[in-house]
Parts: structure tokens; C-alpha cells; sequence
């Protein structure tokens, strides 16, 4: 296999956290700028439906994908910890199992679709009209599933050898060609929720195919088609295993945002617009300090392979650091831009009237999220999917008290709620942490 990766033997130094994280950055920050964008072409249109309809049914999918996040993070953290150990049979045996998992996941949500739709639409309060708009985008967008899937695995494998240029180059291709499509889609052609989701389904599977050009150099290596060793019983257990468990964490974690969408219905079109808009300043500093989560996990990984105590210590705090100054940095750009970026998100001044009300809650949520963010990263890449599943549990009925103890608050109680998930989350897998090095010096 060629090499293009850093060796896992390599000094752990600023520099080489920073050639890590910073492509997959660069990455990212497209991920919310095609969410800015969709809400902005959308927005366009001077009616508060089309954008609370491309709210629930961006949220919806997004969710449906996410139950398949595990297979981006799973196979990161196994990888990253066969890479360690040396083991490069497995680390290629890991690129088809991950996308073989992926295309076969897609396929079954396609067949499920009927599901979504109830699931999505049944517990929104929002308008008949908001409601077939939603229905209609979700339709189309499903049928990308195999492709988005396997793009998770295909992503999870390259982070784990820490060749996140090549990750950074297959989203640019995806988000700039779904970016390019929703204008001329939306804007100049006018087919408006429906423009938004032909040009996602389009992105999805034109990115696959180019990722798997990015990885060629995998197809060289014929472990990668030992056929005995990809359906290995053990390996594929240990997949299974750890999968499952991310998969569970990844259910409740996106149970949290999808019912925060739809209690955000039950406050009206407008509301619930404004806080799509919000939602999506949460998406950027979700993605922007990912970069440094993408780091954490495959250092921890490659250090927990190693059984390296000292590394993988040092793997954490030099990641968290550079998190905090991006997370500082994003509070402050919100602070002061936050009012213009929401009025050039949507031309419904009630629409900005609302989100610039409740725009403080997004300046204090990066520094609430550095906690959550690089343990998540931690976790994942030592594979100690379990602490993570409970404690994502834990997090979960927190926020549920929460939304119930705030109630009477309305539309703030809802964010106040949000935040304490946020805090809940980072500060129980902190409680966990000493466990994981217990377990790396076991092993």
C-alpha cells in the first residue's frame, strides 16, 4: 500500500496535529457553508414555509444518515489502533469492509423510506404545507443514502491513517458541486425545496466516485479483496461490537437535535425558520472543531494500538488546546457578525427578528461544546464505544428534565435545555476518562 500517511512512529509535535487537522478544517467549513447556503437560496423565497420545510426535511434525512455515523467513527478508531499496532493486512481489510457496510446500509434505508417519512412528519406540528414540501425533499434525497453511507466508512478509513488531504479534497468535490447546483437549481431554474435536494442526491454519489479514485492506491494491495480475511468472524465481532455501540450514541445524540426541531414547531413557522437559521451557526462550530476531534481520534487510536500511555496523554492535550483557541475564536465571530449573517439568511425581517433574539445562545455554544468535542474524539479513537453509548443515555434524560423543568420559558428554555446536554455530555466522559488509560495500559 503506499504510504502517503504519516508513519504512526512519527514525532507528536504541533505540527503534525495541525497537518491533521487543518485540511479536514478546511473541509468542514464547506459542510456548514452548504447549509448557509441552502437556507439562503431558499430564503430568498418571501415566505417562511419553504425554509421550515427544507428545516425538517434536511433534519430528518440528516438523521436517518447519522444512525450510520458509527461507521465513519468506527472505523476510524479501528484503523487508527491497526495502524499502531502494525497491522496493515487489517487496515486494508477495513477499507472494504466499511464500504460494503455502507452501500449495503444506504440500500436498506431506501427500502425503509415509507418509515422515515411517518417518523419525520407524524411528530412535527408544523403546517400542511411545510409538511409536503418536507415529504417531497426527503424523497429525493434518500436515494443518495448508499452513497452518503459509504462515503462515512470511506472517510472514517482515511482519518484513521491520518490522509485527511485526501479526506479534504473528496468534500470539497461534494459540497462544491452540491453548492454550485442548489444556486442554479434554486435561484435561476426556481425549483425551489425540490432544487435543494436534486442537488445533494447529485453531490453524494459524484463524491463517492471520487473518493474511491482518491484510494486507489488501496486496490493495489490484495488484502483488500482477501475475501477469508474481510468476513474474518472475530474482526467482523469487534466491528460489530463497536459499531452498534456508536450507533446507539449516535440514535440519542441526534434524538436530542431532531426533537429539538420539532418542539421548535410547536412555537410557530417563524420560529422554527429562525431557528434553522441558528442551527446553523451550531453546524460551523460543530465542523470547524472537528478538525481537532478527526486529530485526536487517530493519534489516541494509533497511541492506544502502541499501547503508548505518554503519547496518547500528550495526543489529548495538544489537541484540546488548539480546539480552544478555534472555539474562542468562533464565539467572537458570532458575537460580532451573528446579526448580519442572520438577516443575509433569510429575507423574512420576522424571520430575523427572531433570530437575532436568541442569538446569544450561539455565541456561548463553542466554548460549552470543547469539552464534549475532543472527548468524543478520545473515545473514538480508543474504541471505547460503550462508555460512550452511556453516557450519551445519561445525556439524553438530562436534556429531556431539562426541556421539561424549562417549559414555561419557551423558545429560550428550549436552548437553555440544549446547553445543559452540551454540559452533561463533555463532563460525564471526562468522569470516564481514567478508565480508558487504565484499559490502554492493560491491553
Amino acid at each position: 500500500m503506499s504510504l502517503a500517511e504519516p508513519s504512526a512512529e512519527a514525532p507528536l509535535t504541533h505540527r503534525r496535529v495541525l497537518g491533521i487537522a487543518l485540511p479536514i478544517m478546511l473541509a468542514n467549513i464547506t459542510v456548514p457553508l452548504l447549509g448557509i447556503v441552502d437556507t439562503y437560496v431558499v430564503g430568498q423565497i418571501p415566505r417562511a414555509e419553504p425554509l421550515a420545510a427544507v428545516g425538517i426535511g434536511a433534519i430528518a434525512i440528516s438523521t436517518v444518515f447519522w444512525i450510520f455515523g458509527f461507521l465513519r467513527m468506527g472505523t476510524t478508531g479501528l484503523t487508527a489502533q491497526a495502524k499502531g499496532a502494525g497491522r496493515s493486512g487489517e487496515v486494508a481489510a477495513l477499507f472494504t469492509r466499511s464500504i460494503l457496510i455502507g452501500l449495503a446500509g444506504g440500500f436498506l434505508l431506501i427500502v425503509a423510506q415509507p418509515l422515515i417519512y411517518w417518523g419525520a412528519l407524524s411528530l412535527s406540528a408544523a403546517s400542511a404545507e411545510v409538511e409536503n414540501l418536507a415529504r417531497h425533499y426527503i424523497s429525493i434525497r434518500i436515494w443518495a443514502a448508499p452513497a452518503a453511507i459509504a462515503t462515512f466508512g470511506l472517510s472514517g478509513w482515511l482519518i484513521g491513517q491520518e490522509r485527511t488531504g485526501a479526506v479534504m479534497a473528496q468534500q470539497l468535490v461534494i459540497n462544491g458541486i452540491n453548492i454550485g447546483l442548489s444556486l442554479i437549481f434554486v435561484l435561476y431554474l426556481e425549483w425551489g425545496v425540490a432544487g435543494v435536494a436534486w442537488a445533494t442526491f447529485m453531490a453524494d454519489w459524484i463524491g463517492l466516485g471520487f473518493g474511491l479514485w482518491l484510494c486507489r492506491d488501496a486496490f493495489e494491495v490484495p488484502s483488500w479483496r482477501d475475501w477469508p480475511r474481510v468476513f474474518d468472524g472475530v474482526a467482523l465481532r469487534n466491528m460489530a461490537i463497536v459499531n452498534t455501540d456508536i450507533m446507539i450514541r449516535s440514535l440519542l445524540l441526534m434524538s436530542i437535535f431532531t426533537s429539538f426541531i420539532l418542539i421548535s414547531s410547536q412555537f410557530g413557522d417563524v420560529t422554527l425558520a429562525a431557528n434553522q437559521v441558528l442551527f446553523q451557526f451550531l453546524y460551523l462550530t460543530g465542523h470547524a472543531m472537528d478538525g481537532f476531534a478527526y486529530a485526536v481520534e487517530a493519534l489516541v487510536g494509533q497511541a492506544f494500538g502502541a499501547r503508548k500511555i505518554t503519547q496518547l496523554r500528550r495526543s489529548v492535550i495538544l489537541c484540546t488546546a488548539w480546539a480552544g483557541v478555534v472555539a474562542c475564536l468562533l464565539a467572537l465571530l458570532f458575537w460580532a457578525f451573528g446579526p448580519w449573517m442572520v438577516r443575509e439568511m433569510s429575507k423574512s425581517s420576522d424571520v430575523q427578528e427572531v433570530g437575532v433574539r436568541y442569538l446569544p445562545w450561539i455565541v456561548a455554544a463553542p466554548p460549552m461544546q470543547i469539552l464534549l468535542v475532543m472527548l468524543d474524539g478520545v473515545f473514538i479513537g480508543a474504541t471505547r464505544s460503550a462508555d460512550m453509548r452511556n453516557m450519551m443515555a445519561v445525556t439524553v434524560v438530562f436534556y429531556a428534565l431539562a426541556v421539561w423543568a424549562f417549559s414555561d420559558w419557551g423558545n429560550h428554555g428550549l436552548w437553555l435545555a440544549l446547553h445543559v446536554s452540551f454540559a452533561v455530555r463533555g463532563f460525564s466522559l471526562l468522569a470516564r476518562y481514567p478508565a480508558l488509560e487504565r484499559a490502554a495500559r492493560a491491553a
